[in-house]
């Protein structure tokens, strides 16, 4: 049985959607089989951090609706295997969609996949409870500001009263003369959310320019934010590798 993580935020420009495609390509190239779902619906754009632009024909509503089925809507990525990506309908509201019928694609997803990384809309409306219901576990993208704390930390309310216990925090973006001025530190965000971390990602230019180009962050480059997110998923599988500080990344 594979494991469901759910990607999320308080709100939107924290990184979420980045985090999401690149760990799932991190798991995938440590070998486990790993279907990243799109579940950001009106609003996605999982496949262009994936360098999967426009190949995903079938979405995951049309499997929940029997118009086809699992095997026949996922996307193999073409240079990352072990790598596969479900996208979401760009016309349907989450309200119109069973919670469980979602429940149910996500045990399927876990039955044939050693990971299923889930990319929810930020916020905690109606988008966020359908990405998390069938979850397990959850990742909480935050990036080094108070309102980004607040927002994350309302965020691992939802999830705990959702019943996933186990909650972590990944600070990205973090640029350490920004908080040098800031008076702030990682600890912060950690206090302020009350979620374990498992990951500090830096702000990297190659995040933007890697999704320009069409081409999966960690094939565009082996350092900055792609050598943490490594690090991160590493953690992820239950390695033990210490978080560094963010100028041993660059």
């Amino acid at each position: 049985m594979g494991k469901a993580y759910v990607i999320t935020s308080g709100k939107g420009g924290t990184g979420k959607t980045t985090t999401a495609a690149a760990l799932s390509g991190c798991l995938a190239l440590m070998g486990y089989k790993t279907l990243c779902l799109d579940a950001d619906m009106g609003l996605k754009n999982l496949d262009l951090c994936l360098g999967l632009s426009d190949t995903a024909i079938m979405d995951f509503c049309d499997v929940l609706n029997g118009r086809a089925k699992l095997s026949e809507s996922v996307v193999s990525h073409p240079k990352i295997g072990n790598l596969f990506f479900l996208t979401a309908p760009v016309s349907i509201a989450p309200e119109s969609v069973d919670s469980e019928a979602m429940q149910d694609l996500v045990g399927q997803i876990k039955n044939e996949y050693d990971y299923l990384i889930i990319d929810s809309p930020a916020g905690i409306g109606s988008g966020f409870k359908l990405a998390a219901c069938g979850a397990d576990n959850a990742l909480v993208v935050a990036t080094t500001d108070c309102t980004s704390y607040r927002d994350a930390s309302r965020i691992v309310i939802e999830l705990t009263a959702m019943g996933i216990k186990d909650i972590r925090l990944i600070v990205n973006r973090v640029r350490p003369s920004l908080l040098s001025r800031m008076k702030s530190t990682i600890d912060d965000a950690v206090d302020a959310t009350g979620a374990q971390l498992i990951g500090i990602i830096p702000e990297d230019k190659a995040v933007i320019l890697a999704a320009n180009s069409g081409i999966p962050l960690l094939l565009y480059e082996d350092r900055g934010a792609a050598k943490a997110y490594m690090r991160t998923a590493q953690r992820l599988v239950g390695k033990k590798v210490a978080i560094r500080r963010i100028r041993n990344y660059v």
